[in-house]
């Protein structure tokens, strides 16, 4: 990835399931911070059928760095088949945040 920060984000299937995966990802350093948006309606198809459903979005802010780790943590973590797990870099900011954003997801020594 060209940015050293990253959004992650993912949906899930209750508020409570995203609080869940937005509050592992933080207590593994594996994030900074987390929002989490919703509920959202969602319209997709899966298994050949096109389904609407009521999601919530988590939106974890990590360094780049970290993306493959908190992916796989969201994938085994995540009550979904097929879970939505998409990076989307940080092209910008204040550059204090982002610099707090890299010593979050370093492990305390």
């Amino acid at each position: 990835m060209a940015s050293d920060h990253v959004i992650v984000s993912s949906t899930t299937d209750s508020e409570q399931a995203a609080r869940e995966l937005a509050a592992s990802a933080i207590d593994a350093r594996l994030g900074a911070c987390a929002q989490i948006v919703g509920p959202i309606t969602s319209v997709y198809r899966w298994e050949g059928a096109v389904q609407t459903d009521q999601e919530w979005r988590v939106e974890i802010k990590t360094a780049a760095d970290r993306v493959a780790e908190l992916t796989e943590r969201l994938n085994a973590e995540h009550g979904y088949d097929v879970p939505e797990i998409i990076a989307t870099p940080i092209d910008g900011g204040s550059a204090e945040y982002l610099a707090w954003l890299i010593d979050e997801t370093r492990s305390l020594r």
